[in-house]
């Protein structure tokens, strides 16, 4: 079985022997090259511009032991006031979205070796995670007691998704599973044939009526009934080319994202298309995209490259409205709305405002000391972000 891993650039191994005395000189020729290219490689330094609006930190969790390097993306989820996040190391914590205060926490038993991984998804009164060893944990929303486990064909490093009544589970190796939400019984599986070589990590599934959406690592989106797996339609987003397999990556691994009948997704190819839900066909596409998740604002599409442009897409056209470059090799997230404002954070654990009208920076505030890899998110004016150490910040505009 294929599995996926995380992009390595593997150096040919030559070796070089050059038989000449005084070879200092190629020596320090060698090593101006090598400076300017890490030169040329590192973060965009931050840039100072007047803040136009007052992030206020309202409360911080210690969620457990973070994710580190494994490249899961974890995020929070919010839920009837309550958020619900994950930790590597085991736990599931359920805290007050107003006040950060913990309302249960569920811990691993000692002897286990859970790695949580892909969670939480949350919804019918559950609270669902997944590990790097394929189980799938469903836990009640009121109290954090366990209802039931499952196994997948592989690690699961993305939210299960949990709608009318089943529990959808992406596992790494392309494979949909869906499970009884009562239960945990496997209901139906629908296999993903993976190419040789892809970017670590998985787009969130989502749904529409009947209809769910999955984010493919071939370049494409599919669309399948939620109650026997069968594929109604499938459209590519991002296309396969080059001669080697990292030119040919086109990863969609922004989850797509549902607007109205609209459905957009966006892939590693830099490319953004908006797609009619019911019948799978192309409205519109960019050149403009990503794979760090998208948002919908009243002004448009927000969409982060891997470049670290953040880009606000016209909905009707897929024109770029604007674009803000400043955060260059910063390697941002996908972007939240709050209030006016689009907020990416980055590789230094930094959070940046921009105001959603013409993309100018308007507020950064750093969250931690380590990057913040899952994409933030917003629920009643109040930004949420996790940091790959497993620290959860609460934040307030003012």
């Amino acid at each position: 079985m294929t599995h996926k891993h995380l992009i390595r650039a593997v150096a040919g191994a030559g070796l070089l022997v050059v038989a000449l005395s005084g070879c200092s000189t190629m020596k320090g020729w060698f090593a101006g090259k090598d400076s300017a290219a890490k030169k040329a490689a590192e973060p965009a330094e931050l840039v100072d511009f007047e803040a136009t609006v007052k992030p206020r930190r309202v409360w911080s969790a210690n969620l457990g032991e973070g994710e580190g390097k494994i490249g899961a993306r974890q995020r929070p989820a919010v839920a009837d006031g309550h958020v619900f996040a994950a930790a590597t190391d085991g736990g599931v914590v359920a805290l007050d979205l107003q006040t950060g205060k913990e309302v249960w926490r569920f811990k691993a038993g000692r002897k286990e070796e859970l790695r949580l991984s892909g969670g939480p998804g949350v919804g019918e009164g559950l609270v669902v995670v997944g590990s790097l060893g394929g189980d799938v944990i469903a836990l009640d929303a009121g109290n954090g007691s366990e209802r039931w486990r499952a196994r997948v064909s592989s690690e699961v490093i993305t939210a299960p998704l949990v709608a009318q009544g089943h529990v959808f589970v992406r596992g790494n190796d392309g494979r949909i599973t869906a499970l009884d939400a009562a239960s945990g019984e496997r209901r139906w599986f629908s296999e993903q044939e993976l190419p040789s070589l892809t970017v670590r990590g998985n787009a969130p599934l989502a749904w529409g009526p009947g209809v769910l959406f999955s984010g493919n690592d071939e370049g494409t989106l599919t669309a399948l009934g939620m109650q026997d797996g069968r594929v109604l339609w499938k459209q590519a987003v991002g296309l396969a080319e080059g001669r080697s397999e990292l030119d040919r990556m086109a990863d969609v691994d922004s989850g797509p994202l549902i607007d109205g009948v609209m459905l957009f997704a966006s892939s590693f190819r830099n490319r953004t298309i908006a797609i009619d839900g019911p019948s799978g066909r192309p409205m519109w596409q960019s050149d403009h995209g990503g794979i760090g998740g998208m948002a919908v604002s009243p002004y448009g599409v927000l969409v982060s490259s891997p470049a670290g442009t953040v880009y606000l897409l016209d909905r009707n056209s897929g024109a770029a409205l604007w674009s803000q470059p400043v955060l260059a090799r910063r390697s941002l997230t996908g972007a939240a709305v709050q209030g006016d404002y689009a907020v990416v954070g980055d590789i230094e654990g930094y959070l940046h405002w921009m105001r959603l009208s013409d993309g100018e920076m308007a507020a950064r505030e750093r969250s931690g000391r380590k990057p913040i890899k899952g994409q933030p998110l917003v629920a009643d004016d109040i930004l949420l972000v996790q940091t790959i150490d497993g620290e959860l910040n609460a934040f307030r505009l003012d």
